[in-house]
Parts: C-alpha cells; structure tokens; sequence
C-alpha cells in the first residue's frame, strides 16, 4: 500500500518560496561568477557570501510571518481556556498584521466584560434563590438532582452535599417530576407538611434537558385568606342578625311591658297584632337571607352538555313580562354548558337589565330597552346582554356577598352567577357602557 504523500508545513512553503524567489538572481550571479575571470578564491568567498545572504534572509522571511502566526494561536487558545487579560503588542491599525491582532485584542476585552458580567449575574442569580422562600430544585435527564436553593435543603432537611447527585426518587421528589406542570400537592417533607404549589419546567444545559421544579408553601397563604373569609362571613351575618334581631329584641321588649301592665289601653290588641307582625316580618327576613347563603355555599358542580345557545335565550326572554326585551341573537352555537344553571345565569343578568331600564324610563327616557346578543371568539362564546339604564354606581361591590341597593334584594345573585360562570371555566364581567349610559354584561363561556 503506497504511503501517503507528505505536505509541507506553512512555515516550510514559506521558506520554499522565498528561496524560490532569489534563486533566479543566486543562478544569474553564480554563472557571471563562476564563468568570469576569477581568481578561486575570490569565486568561493563571493558563493558563500551570496548563499548565505540568501538562506538567511529566506528564514528571515519564514520567521517573519510564522511568529505573527503562533502568536496569534497563542492568544487565541488563551481565549479558548478563558485568559481573557492577555494581549498583543504592536496592534496597529494602519497595517492587515497589527489590525488581525486588534481585532483579538477588542475579542477579548469582550470576553472578559461579559464574563464580568455573567459572573456578577450569576452571583445576583444564587443571592437571589438563596434569600427567597421557595424550595428551586434542578434535575437532570437521568433524574438526578443538580441543585438545590437553601430553601428546597430546608424543605428536605438536609445540606446540598447530602442530597446533590441523587435521585428523585430517593429524595422524595419523585412525585414533582410526573403528572401536570402545574398543581397543587398535599405531601409530608421533611422539613415541613401541609398543601404546596408545585410549577415544573424544562430548560437545556450543555444540549442535554433539565427539569426545574418550584415549590411554594401555601399553608400561610391559605391560613391568612381562611382567616379573612371568616371574617367577612362572620361580619356579613352579624350585620344581617342584628338587623334582625335588634328590631325583634325590642319590640319583644315592648309587647312584654304591655302584657305586664296593669291598665291596657283600649287598642293593645292592635299594637300586640301589630308588634307579633314586624317580629314576623323580620323572622321571615332573615329565614330568606339564610336560605340564599345555603344556595350560595351548596352549588353543585356542572354537567356539561351540547346547548344550543338560541333556545335557551329564548326561554329566557319569555320569563320577562315587563319589558320586552330585544333577542339581537348571533350566529348558531351549541356550546358544552350545565343548561340550567346558565339559564339561570341569563335570567338574574336579563332581571337586574330591566329593572335598570324601567328605572331609566321612570326619569324621562321613555325608549330604554334591553337587547341580548352572543358571538363567538377564537376560543370561547360571550352572551351579552345590554342595558340602556343608568349604568354601575358601584363597581367594586358587584360581586361583595350579600351587598345589595335593593330594598328587596339578597345580595348574591351577581355572586352566584360569577360562580357558575367560573366552574363552567368562563368568566363574567359588568361594565359601563362607552359614550352612553348603561350596563354590558358579558359572559363568557369555553367554547
């Protein structure tokens, strides 16, 4: 098998072209030197005179440019090792050499500011997961655990030389490493039990993905906002009880005066009757407020199903004898819905519509209607339903519990609709209409 060929070097073409290029003069001088009259010596000492001049400049000029040359690998592989404080000398701009060595130069003062600053970033990066109180772990593809903040080795009870390396499994994380991205979990750590939000996401280092898991502790934040609900429980139904009671209290007080009196006016019968029919009245006020708290606290979950949206308004604007209310309709749909509880829905949003357009018409504005509409979005249906009335007085306690301006109303029936919308997975929002008075109710549905 035939060897392969040898290539010359750079540095050795080089030298085979500077000698290339003075060897039509060296020739040209030797054959006037060697073929004139001269005497030997003469002949010898110019030949080596001659040779020499041009063997030593050839390796000038392949010392020449090969020392630029290693010079810039040297830089260069210093770059690749990450020495970023050498430079080169002689960097001119004013010739290609002195520009090539510029230009590493500015290379690598770049190199240096930006590894300045991915060092300062990473050290703000670890202060920061080490101040927060949210466990951050790091996994690798194998599984394996690559880092943990001091509040993920406070969660394990454990240091990070302890833990580092090994498997989820082993750690009691295997769980966060499964099922949805995002949820909740109810699990026992070491360092601590209760219900966790967990969030899981991927990330790449070195081509090979990550898994980084955050846990939250939600104990507190549940405590505090269970504490607060109570609280507005317990301030909604003492207001509501002493509005009740206060006025019974005291007219049960005046009835027992009376009965113990000796001498009775001539129409106690009629203040006792009169008395026992507020005492009535308030009793029966406050069975209705508690029957709408139950309703309110026990609503069931829906059962979704195809509904044809045009029907079921309809039905809805049938319900309504005091006005007429406009079906301005929109395209033919059957979202998945609980068709009664939506209807429900339509009805309390059509009921508090009309009430505020005959409110309207009753301060001159003989023509206030009410219109319901629906239209479908990229991914969800919206029922609308406007009002010419005068419009929201108080938009921050729409959906407040038991808040009402109605002399006879309850206070939950925007509450109860909000809450059906949301378990639909929907929304319901109440605004103010543009440039005009009254209210747009929308209510949008998954679709």
């Amino acid at each position: 098998m035939p060897k392969p060929k040898r290539r010359l070097s750079h540095d050795q073409t080089v030298f085979v072209y500077a000698l290339l290029g003075g060897l039509p003069a060296v020739v040209t001088a030797l054959c006037y030197l060697w073929l004139g009259d001269r005497s030997p010596k003469e002949q010898w000492t110019l030949t080596l005179l001659i040779g020499g001049c041009w063997f030593g400049f050839a390796l000038a000029t392949q010392n020449l440019v090969v020392r630029p040359l290693q010079t810039m690998a040297n830089l260069l592989s210093a770059l690749r090792e990450g020495d970023f404080a050498i430079r080169a000398r002689g960097a001119r701009r004013d010739e290609p050499l002195g520009d090539a060595m510029a230009e590493i130069n500015l290379l690598s003062r770049t190199l240096q500011d930006q590894r300045l600053n991915a060092l300062e970033a990473t050290a703000l990066l670890r202060t920061v997961m080490e101040e927060i109180n949210i466990a951050i772990f790091a996994f690798d593809d194998e599984r394996r655990l690559r880092l943990a903040n001091h509040a993920g080795q406070l969660l394990l009870a454990k240091p990070a030389e302890r833990i580092l390396g090994r498997d989820a499994t082993e750690i009691g994380l295997a769980e966060c490493l499964d099922g949805e991205p995002a949820r909740l979990l109810s699990l026992a750590f070491p360092g601590g039990s209760g219900r966790w939000g967990m969030r899981r996401s991927q990330f790449r280092e070195g081509g090979r993905p990550h898994h980084l898991v955050v846990i939250a502790d939600l104990n507190r934040t549940l405590r505090e906002e269970e504490l607060q609900a109570w609280q507005r429980i317990v301030r909604v139904l003492g207001h509501e009880l002493n509005n009740s009671l206060a006025p019974i209290k005291s007219i049960a007080g005046s009835l027992s005066a009376l009965l113990k009196s000796p001498r009775r006016a001539p129409d106690w019968e009629d203040d006792m009757r009169g008395g026992l029919d507020i005492i009535s009245s308030r009793a029966e006020s406050l069975g209705r407020f508690m029957q709408a708290y139950a309703r309110l606290a026990r609503l069931p979950q829906p059962v979704l199903a195809p509904t044809e949206l045009r029907p079921l308004a309809q039905r809805v604007v049938a319900l309504e004898k005091r006005l007429s209310v406009e079906v301005l309709g929109g395209p033919d749909l059957t979202p998945a819905c609980d068709a009664a509880q939506i209807e429900q829905v339509l009805i309390n949003l059509v009921k508090n519509a009309v009430e505020a357009a005959l409110e309207q018409r009753a301060n001159g504005r003989p023509d206030a209607g009410v219109r319901l509409s629906w239209r479908k979005l990229s991914a969800a249906v919206e029922i609308l339903v406007e009002d010419d009335g005068p419009g929201i007085a108080q938009a921050t306690n729409l959906f407040v519990p038991f808040f009402t301006t109605k002399a006879e109303g309850s206070g939950i029936g925007l509450v109860l609709c909000r809450q059906i919308a949301e378990n639909h997975g929907g929304a319901l929002s109440l605004s103010n209409r543009e440039n005009t008075s009254g209210c747009l109710a929308t209510l949008r549905l998954p679709g």
